[in-house]
């Protein structure tokens, strides 16, 4: 299992992908987020499902640019050839997949700004290549292991956000799913884009960086807890505790 997050707010991009693979019982680390950048260019590519229909879908993407066969001037022409390697890798692959007992599985976070755009933009494409563009109303996608940190996100997140705050907050939302789901895990990686910059930063966080703020979430969830109002349970309760 995968845990890829992309935040748009008004200042930039964030993007937050673990590293874990999980075979069986054996664990590895891979890295899951691609940066394309050059100048006027730049985006970030995150992925779940079958790692060799990514691998094979990122290095056929990767060819159009870099035999000149295509140059793209705004997000959604990118994000459209890359749907259509999906489409390409899935008529070769789907059969054999299937064969041997495997569903075809590729879901994608694409996220930046090409020379053209006005403003940075966040994609999510599915499985059979279409996709769909996040907003204000919905400003971030997880792919992978949802269910675990999208709580936290919903409660606190809007697209006027700092990336500081989205930054803080999407690492709150890998934590909680770090805990509930052993194939997911550090080290983590995080691409930050700044809206108009064309310049993408790379940082990786292992278990032992990320401690001290672990440690203090947890403390302070635990400290909110017990300094809830508890007038509202006498109903419930009645006699069986006294305190």
């Amino acid at each position: 299992m995968t845990y890829c997050l992309g935040i748009k707010t008004k200042q930039g991009l964030i993007a937050i992908a673990d590293t874990r693979i999980t075979s069986g019982t054996n664990k590895s680390t891979k890295k899951k987020v691609l940066v394309e950048q050059r100048d006027k260019h730049s985006l970030f590519i995150m992925t779940s499902g079958l790692r060799s229909v990514r691998d094979k879908a990122v290095i056929y993407f990767q060819e159009l640019f870099n035999e000149g066969l295509v140059e793209h001037t705004k997000m959604y022409k990118a994000v459209n050839a890359f749907g259509e390697q999906v489409k390409r890798v899935a008529e070769e692959d789907r059969a054999a997949l299937k064969k041997s007992g495997f569903r075809f599985n590729l879901n994608t976070i694409i996220g930046g700004q090409l020379k053209d755009d006005d403003e940075h933009k966040l994609f999510l494409i599915y499985s059979e290549g279409n996709w769909v563009e996040l907003n204000d109303d919905s400003p971030y996608v997880i792919i992978g292991n949802s269910g675990h940190g999208k709580t936290l996100l919903n409660r606190v997140l809007n697209s006027d956000s700092t990336m500081k705050q989205a930054l803080k907050a999407g690492f709150l939302s890998f934590d909680s799913t770090r805990c509930s789901a052993n194939d997911v895990g550090f080290p983590i990686d995080v691409v930050l884009y700044e809206k108009d910059s064309y310049e993408m930063k790379e940082n990786r966080y292992t278990a032992e960086d990320m401690k001290e703020i672990t440690e203090l979430w947890d403390a302070n969830l635990k400290k909110v807890l017990n300094e809830l109002p508890e007038n509202w349970m006498k109903d419930s309760f009645g006699d069986i505790i006294s305190k």
